[in-house]
């Protein structure tokens, strides 16, 4: 059981960001900064599955695994929320990526290399039933918090 839940939870965030992939590449959906820190402890967890499924034996090295994906789902999660927080103008969000870093920089600074305008963090790129990314992000990245400790708590 404790294989297969994190299997479950290891395919979610690689299902993540394959997704993030495709409103990127597809879409043309420009990630800015805090998108991009959303999938790091995707990339975590799912890494942290594999480990499991792969690695013979290590019951109690799989539990504590298993709680590190849970904590990888759960730190993404808390930065979506963060990241809708941001968006919706609730707190402040970091000045190198938000409209109020943008007097801070040059003009020179506004182009990027490939000659596309920067992606503002305080900016939704869109939303599905009145919810951004990052607001899905935190939501999806929840229950797979749910799953990971549905599988630390399991038997092997």
């Amino acid at each position: 059981m404790l294989k297969r839940f994190s299997a479950l939870a290891g395919l979610g965030s690689l299902a993540m960001v394959l997704g993030a992939w495709v409103f990127q590449y597809g879409f043309g959906m420009a990630p800015c900064a805090m998108c991009f820190w959303q999938r790091y402890p995707h990339w975590a967890a799912f890494g942290i599955a594999v480990l499991i499924v792969v690695l013979p034996g290590l019951h109690a090295g799989h539990r504590v695994l298993a709680w590190l994906g849970a904590l990888a789902a759960a730190t993404t999660a808390g930065l979506g929320v963060f990241h809708t927080g941001v968006e919706r103008k609730w707190w402040p969000g970091p000045s190198s990526c938000t409209g109020s870093g943008l007097g801070e920089l040059d003009g020179g600074a506004l182009i990027s290399p490939t000659g596309a305008a920067p992606v503002m963090c305080d900016q939704s790129a869109g939303e599905f039933l009145m919810l951004s990314m990052p607001s899905w992000n935190a939501i999806f990245s929840l229950i797979l918090v749910a799953i990971w400790i549905r599988a630390a708590t399991r038997r092997a």
